[in-house]
Formats: C-alpha cells, sequence, structure tokens
C-alpha cells in the first residue's frame, strides 16, 4: 500500500505527522489482515468442495439406495442407485414427500408409524417402492435419525437394497456352500481312502510273513500225507518186514513223523501271528463305533509306528522305546489315526531331504495329570509364514495330489474331542515338533 505524501498539516487540519503515520499503518494491519482471512477462506472453500467431492463419490459408488429426509418425509437427498430405480431425477425427488415413491396407501401408513415409532434409535423396515415401470419393488430399509448440532431432529437416512438382491446373493452364497460342502465330502473321503491306503499296505505287508509260512506248512504237510498214505497202504497189504523197511526208508518216515511237531508248531504260531493282526484291526475300527475306554499311549505309539514304516516307509528311522504305562481315557483307533498321521507327515517332511535319512524322535512323558507325547523329525521344519496355519483345513504344503490338507485338521479336532491339545513348532535342533498332550486317568 503506498503511503500518500506529507504536506504539512494544512492538508489534514488538526492532525500532525505522526497522527497521521499511525493511521497509516493501522490502515496496513487491516489490509494484512485481510488477506489473511482471504487466504484461510480459500483453503476452507476448497477443503468443502473436496469434501463434498468425496461425499459424491460415496453416494455414487454405493450399490444400496440411499434416501435423506427432513423431519416431515420431504426428500432433500438420494443417490444414484435410488434414482434409478424410481426412474426420476435429482430435481424431480428432491422436495418431494418419500410417501410419492411407495405403492400403496398401506405402505405410506407404514413408513409413518415406524418414524413416529423410532424417531430416536432407528429402525429397520421393509418397504414396497415403485420402479421405474410403477412396479412394486420390495426394499429393506434401516432408518437411522439425522440430529442438528443442538440435537434437534432434522430428519431420516433410508439406506436399503432391493430383496430382490438379497435373494440372488443368498442363492448364490446357498449355491457356493452346498459346492463346498460337497467338496469337503470328496476330500475327506480321499483323506479316509489315504489313511486307509496306507494301513492296508501295512497290513498286507504283515499278514505277507505268517500266510507264507502257513501255506509252506501245509504244502510240506500235504507231501508228508501222501508219504504216510503209501507206507500204511503197504502195512495194509501185508507187505513183508524187509518190504516195509526200505519203504520207511525211500519215504523217509521217521523224519516225517520228527518234522511233524516241528510244522504243526509253526503252522499255528503262524496262524497265531495272523489272529492278533487281525485282533489289531477290530481295535483300530473301534474309532468307527466312538467307543471309548482306558488306552495306553505306548501301544497306541508302537502301532502307529509299526503300520507306517511297513506300509509306506521301510527304510525310516524311529528313535522309540516304550517306558512304564501311560493310560488315557479315549478311542485307541482315533488316538491312533492321529498319531499314524504325525509319523506319516514326519516322513514325508523328512524325506524331502535327499542328504539325510529320514528319521524321528518320539518321546512321551507322563507328568501329574497330563500325556505328552512329543515327535521331532530331521527335515526342513515348517516355514514361519506357515505355523500360524498347519492346523487350518484344506491347508497343505504337499504336491498337488500328495495331500488333501485335512489329515492335521482332523487330528486336531480328534484331540480336542479328548480335551487335549495339539500343537507345532520348529525344534531348536532343526526339523518340526509336533507336541500332543492328553488328559490321564485320575
Amino acid at each position: 500500500m503506498t503511503r500518500p505524501p506529507l504536506h504539512g498539516p494544512s492538508q489534514i487540519e488538526g492532525m500532525d505527522e505522526a497522527a497521521w503515520v499511525d493511521v497509516i499503518g493501522k490502515m496496513e494491519e487491516v489490509y494484512s489482515q485481510l488477506v489473511r482471512d482471504e487466504i484461510a477462506l480459500e483453503e476452507k472453500n476448497t477443503e468443502l468442495e473436496q469434501s463434498q467431492q468425496f461425499i459424491f463419490s460415496l453416494l455414487t459408488a454405493m450399490s444400496d439406495v440411499l434416501v435423506a429426509c427432513d423431519e416431515n418425509g420431504r426428500i432433500e437427498e438420494t443417490n444414484a442407485a435410488l434414482r434409478e430405480l424410481a426412474g426420476r431425477s435429482e430435481e424431480a425427488l428432491r422436495g418431494r414427500p418419500l410417501a410419492e415413491l411407495l405403492g400403496s396407501a398401506g405402505e405410506r401408513e407404514r413408513l409413518r408409524v415406524a418414524l413416529a415409532d423410532a424417531p430416536r434409535r432407528g429402525s429397520t423396515i421393509e418397504l414396497e417402492l415403485l420402479d421405474a415401470q410403477r412396479q412394486p419393488v420390495p426394499v429393506d430399509f434401516n432408518i437411522t435419525p439425522r440430529f442438528s448440532a443442538a440435537g434437534q431432529l432434522v430428519g431420516h437416512v433410508f439406506v436399503g437394497r432391493p430383496l430382490g438382491e438379497l435373494k440372488r446373493a443368498y442363492h448364490q452364497l446357498r449355491e457356493a456352500h452346498e459346492a463346498l460342502k460337497r467338496t469337503q465330502q470328496q476330500l475327506l473321503h480321499s483323506e479316509k481312502m489315504a489313511s486307509l491306503g496306507r494301513l492296508v499296505a501295512g497290513v498286507a505287508h504283515e499278514l505277507n510273513n505268517p500266510i507264507s509260512f502257513v501255506l509252506g506248512n501245509v504244502h510240506a504237510l500235504q507231501r508228508y500225507t501222501e508219504r504216510l498214505r503209501e507206507y500204511l497202504a503197504a502195512i495194509h497189504a501185508q507187505a513183508g518186514a524187509d518190504e516195509q523197511a526200505k519203504l520207511r526208508a525211500k519215504l523217509r518216515i521217521d523224519h516225517l513223523l520228527a518234522d511233524l511237531p516241528s510244522l504243526m508248531e509253526g503252522t499255528l504260531e503262524g496262524a497265531q501271528r495272523t489272529a492278533d493282526i487281525v485282533q489289531g484291526l477290530k481295535r483300530f475300527s473301534a474309532m468307527d463305533r466312538g467307543e471309548r475306554s482306558e488306552v495306553d499311549l505306548n501301544g497306541v505309539i508302537e502301532r502307529a509306528i509299526h503300520w507306517v514304516r511297513k506300509g509306506t516307509a521301510p527304510t525310516f528311522e524311529v528313535h522309540w522305546s516304550a517306558g512304564a504305562p501311560c493310560t488315557i481315557h479315549g478311542n485307541a483307533g482315533q488316538l491312533l489315526q492321529v498319531v499314524m498321521n504325525l509319523v506319516q507327515n514326519a516322513y514325508d517332511a523328512a524325506a524331502t531331504r535327499s542328504n539325510a535319512t529320514p528319521a524321528l524322535w518320539v518321546a512321551l512323558q507322563c507328568d501329574g495329570d497330563t500325556a505328552r507325547v512329543s515327535l521331532r523329525d530331521n527335515g526342513p521344519g515348517i516355514a514361519r509364514e506357515h505355523l500360524s496355519r498347519i492346523f487350518d483345513p484344506f491347508f497343505t504344503t504337499k504336491p498337488v495330489g500328495k495331500g488333501t490338507g485335512l489329515g492335521l485338521s482332523i487330528s486336531y479336532g480328534i484331540v480336542e474331542q479328548h480335551g487335549g491339545r495339539l500343537t507345532a513348532r520348529n525344534h531348536p535342533e532343526g526339523g518340526a515338533e509336533f507336541l500332543l498332550e492328553l488328559p490321564l486317568v485320575k
């Protein structure tokens, strides 16, 4: 601002030069304040425009219909979804009663009652709005009151979605759920068949030895029977003593008679071994019936290691020695399934390392009222990002076709049903370690 020239007191009667300078200074301060206020106002206007643009973008992006009304039910604001449904422009809707969009007098009365009953807490209501073709469309609305800064009711906000869309979404969700259930059942079946395959392989390997032994002894007994029949036929024919002696030596009757006890003993031993295996299978089948009894964990661990090694992992080095009886109350078959799965997973993980023989260390401790079984392998361990998901259904790190991702999830559920806990971690010395905790019999 340019200061006017000073030509003496005659220009402004009664003011000296000092007073004039003070007036000019005050004018400069006022002008500076006006400039600052103008800048602040421009900033506020920019912020207001940005806020309005943000709100407009939200209203435009909403798929739900939105109507803002005053306290008398007249429309103040709508969004694109509502205007598209009603087939009207914003100008045609603003200031009009919301009741004009309703399909019947009964709907208008329901709206009036809803606004009167819940002016402060809000409510939900299903109303039939007229679409662009003047056809009623059911809409599920959520009504929320609006208040002024002083706390006075100034209107309501209606947010809703046409029920046709909700029904379609529900139908799609139900179809997806059914597809997921079918997939889950298929995967559960695959997991059961995989477990059954491992069990059958172990059983077949285990039964092969006693059955082969029994068959060999039976064939020998058949040959011995033919010799005895020939020798007895000669005796019945009243052959001479010399002829009988020669035939006895030829048929090795003395050797036959001496060998019969061992053949019979071996056959009985093989049959008993087969019976023991069948009895073990019967105990295993108890998991299908859900029967529970007192179970020694030592025996469960022994059988699990035995079946896995016999079935799929004959070269698996398992470091385990049974200790004192450790008894819990549970289902022997289900617990066997859990331990078999943990042992099999340990072998699968350790086998991925080509430079080391797969190995597993198993330990059982019974302290206080809890039995603790730890299984540590010499595999690569569990990736840090996988530790939190290791028991999730359908999660697996195995190649496609090698696992369903249900084994550990099923095992986790079985352990929980027994009142126990199953956890996993990476052992400080390397490899993965699973800890199985179960309550002891009191």
